[in-house]
């Protein structure tokens, strides 16, 4: 799968247009893209701001799941987030609220401790 690496500076959002963030700090491994931490799909992330409602309930996306396919790079044996990864935002009663939009990024370099 080709697309553009996440890093700790691109911008995701719920499809309603909460931001979505890492609930922790990304992965401890060091490496970094455009000075920011890489996430992997091991790091948790949640949603902030959602304001999607049905039949005037509000149901806000809480966290994001992403599903990234086989045979990509790793960070300590977990795949890296690109801005092409499926992944899908949740409701706190896990319903799928649908897809995150990850604005593609361009990383010009990558390092590691």
């Amino acid at each position: 799968m080709s697309g553009n690496l996440v890093n700790g500076g691109t911008s995701i959002s719920c499809p309603h247009g909460g931001r979505v963030v890492p609930a922790s700090a990304p992965s401890s491994s060091g490496v970094r893209a455009d000075g920011h931490p890489v996430p992997t799909a091991a790091d948790v992330f949640t949603v902030v701001g959602c304001r999607h409602t049905v039949g005037g309930v509000r149901h806000p996306c809480a966290t994001v799941r992403w599903t990234p396919a086989r045979g990509g790079v790793l960070i300590d044996g977990s795949p890296v987030l690109l801005d092409t990864t499926p992944a899908l935002c949740f409701s706190a009663a896990l319903v799928p609220q649908g897809p995150p939009v990850v604005a593609a990024g361009a990383s010009r370099g990558v390092s590691s401790r």
